[in-house]
């Protein structure tokens, strides 16, 4: 069932979620803003998110090649129920990154949190129900997949792993920079499992530059 190919897609997920995680730590940018300062800081996120996506298409080609064995194959009429709330998905998450700034997420436009240590912590719409919309929503999109096979298994497995590990290591950088107004948010704000209803002051809260 498990292949060579299936441990090379698991090592080369396992680097890229490595790299992904060692750029968006706070080592790597104190490195680049050193390099190259507060002004180049500012297109950071464009960098972070072009080098994403250009170590993730080796990734998806092997993948395409090797698929590995059918696992299950849902029939009709549940493939399509699946494929319809992985439909509802894509778009909650194109929702969520309009709701946390398009443009200024994917990095077409300068990100001044990167720059100048500032920024705001975005509470409003799905952020007041959890905390990691993003990452909820993706997960949701990859299990509901129709088809399954051993090779996307594994991914899917390590993709939910680094998910958490992720959520974890990027609320530390949060509570950082926006002290103690984002650990009041963890206390009243579930991580991944959302409430129904937002029980969380719908307001924008500015970085303290905490350390």
């Amino acid at each position: 069932m498990f292949t060579k190919y299936t441990l090379i897609l698991a090592l080369y997920l396992v680097g890229f979620a490595s790299l992904h995680s060692l750029l968006a730590g706070t080592w790597a940018k104190g490195r680049a803003r050193r390099a190259f300062g507060e002004r180049g800081m500012r297109w950071y996120r464009l960098f972070f998110n072009i080098v994403a996506v250009i170590s993730i298409i080796p990734l998806l080609r092997l993948l395409y090649l090797f698929p590995g064995e059918v696992l299950y194959s849902v029939p009709s009429p549940w493939r399509w129920i699946m494929v319809f709330g992985q439909v509802l998905a894509a778009l909650a998450l194109g929702r969520t990154l309009i709701e946390a700034g398009a443009l200024r997420f994917l990095g077409v436009l300068p990100d001044e949190g990167e720059g100048g240590g500032q920024g705001e912590l975005i509470v409003q719409g799905i952020y007041c129900r959890v905390r990691n919309p993003l990452f909820l929503l993706a997960l949701i999109f990859l299990w509901l997949s129709p088809v399954m096979t051993a090779n996307l298994l594994v991914l899917y497995l390590i993709a939910t792993v680094y998910f958490y590990l992720g959520s974890i290591h990027e609320e530390r950088m949060l509570a950082e920079k926006f002290g103690d107004a984002y650990r009041d948010y963890q206390r009243r704000v579930p991580r991944i499992v959302p409430r129904l209803r937002c029980r969380y002051p719908e307001t924008k809260v500015e970085a303290t530059g905490e350390r």
